[in-house]
């Protein structure tokens, strides 16, 4: 059997049918929005922390335990399973991604990234590959921030960016159940809260891949099958609140009104306006007003707003004219109203390491040249991704690069989400060959001569 410090990686294969197979059976927690007749054309509904999670997770840790892997779970819940290298007081090169999903979210965002993961480490395991150093797989808690609203807060808490006790006291979005839970109580509920720190100076990674689908339409469009990133978009999320006077609806004329809502509609529009100015992004993907009744005028309304452009430069013009023009639009209109708000992410635009890039780069050149019309067509492709995702906190700390497969459609955060199975397979091929690479870097520049 080949050795991985030999001039080129051993050539092995994942095996498209099982990976297929262990997603769609991970999916059968949380399926939900069904859009076909198929039995894997369904959504997910899969929120974080809730029991669907839990019993993701039990799935996920006897999987890894199957495959002779060292299984553990930190204080944020994130999952890990090591398979051990030669060296294996080295830290380990980690694949990494998310099992939650979106309220109305695809079986493929995040999900994909974290089975592949446990493929790459089956092909390893039947193929007797002892790898330098440890190679292993991390599910990372809550990346969407759809139910606890802090995307990617426990990647971000390992990389020591976000304080523990702002995660743990993290209120859900929407409440299941009467008040509220945070992300400290369901973590204790469902039995996930571990014991080991969440924190990359005890837990620390030699590097971090994520495979994960595009999200977008780009190399669909194109015709491509993998795009090499090479960095994360800068984007901040903030929440919005309006204040202004309830009232009755019959009896208050237009000029003695604050409406919270009309406000706050204008507001959103003149971000639409900033952002379209910058060639940027803004969105408003939660709105709510109170008191909710169809005959008062709301006294206070609120709305998220995510703000992304690939410049950190950029983004902090279009955040100070959206300041600016809110506070204008809040004296000019309603009789004045008071407009607060409240930073919940703020990720820069990140620039992954360029060994990682590297290392993907050369395993989507070999893959991509045994593809049909390699000869006539470069069939990977160097991106920038426009969304989050948890590689952006794992570069503050560890090497860290990304790869991309294609969606249909560029349809993502929607049931209908979808990649091929092909596709599927050839990321986790590229994911594969990526981390051979680079264990067998680690090992020509001497990274365990003294592990």
């Amino acid at each position: 059997m080949p050795a991985v410090n030999e001039p080129e990686p051993p050539t092995l294969s994942v095996n498209s049918d099982r990976l297929a197979s262990s997603l769609h059976e991970s999916c059968q927690y949380g399926a939900d929005h069904r859009y076909g007749k198929q039995s894997i054309d369904t959504g997910m509904a899969r929120l974080s922390l809730d029991d669907s999670d839990r019993a993701v997770r039990d799935w996920f840790l006897r999987k890894a335990q199957s495959l002779a892997c060292t299984t553990s779970i930190d204080e944020m819940g994130n999952l890990f399973a090591i398979r051990r290298g030669k060296n294996p007081d080295a830290p380990p090169i980690m694949m990494g991604s998310h099992l939650d999903t979106q309220p109305t979210g695809g079986r493929y965002d995040g999900i994909l990234g974290v089975l592949a993961g446990l493929e790459v480490l089956q092909v390893l395991e039947e193929n007797k590959i002892e790898t330098e150093g440890s190679i292993g797989v991390v599910n990372w808690t809550n990346e969407e921030g759809a139910r606890f609203p802090k995307m990617a807060v426990s990647s971000g808490v390992w990389a020591g960016a976000i304080p523990i006790e702002d995660a743990w006291n993290l209120e859900e979005v929407t409440p299941h159940e009467g008040k509220a839970k945070t992300m400290l109580q369901e973590l204790d509920r469902i039995g996930y809260r571990g014991k080991s720190p969440a924190s990359y100076t005890s837990n620390p990674f030699a590097a971090h891949f994520e495979l994960h689908i595009e999200q977008g339409p780009i190399l669909e469009d194109e015709g491509r099958k993998i795009g090499v990133v090479q960095g994360v978009q800068a984007f901040k999320w903030f929440n919005i609140t309006v204040r202004g006077r309830d009232s009755h609806a019959g009896t208050t004329p237009l000029y003695a009104r604050k409406d919270s809502v009309l406000v706050a509609a204008k507001l959103i529009v003149a971000a639409n306006s900033v952002a379209k100015a910058y060639d940027g992004l803004a969105t408003t993907g939660i709105f709510n007003a109170e008191p909710g009744t169809v005959n008062t005028m709301a006294h206070t309304s609120t709305f998220s707003l995510d703000l992304r452009h690939t410049s950190n430069d950029v983004l902090e013009k279009m955040v100070k004219e959206c300041r600016d023009a809110f506070q204008a639009i809040a004296r000019e209109t309603e009789k004045g109203c008071e407009v607060d708000w409240k930073l919940l992410v703020d990720s820069p635009a990140v620039v992954f390491h360029k060994d990682c890039i590297s290392a993907v780069q050369d395993s989507a050149e070999a893959v991509c040249a045994q593809l049909p019309g390699a000869s006539s067509k470069q069939l990977w492709k160097p991106m920038i991704s426009g969304a989050g995702h948890d590689s952006c906190y794992t570069n503050l700390r560890c090497p860290t690069s990304m790869i991309f497969t294609p969606t249909r459609e560029g349809i993502s955060h929607n049931p209908t989400e979808y990649c091929s199975a092909e596709d599927c397979a050839l990321g986790a091929s590229v994911l594969l060959g990526a981390v051979l690479r680079y264990d067998r870097m680690r090992a020509d520049r001497g990274d365990f001569k003294h592990a």
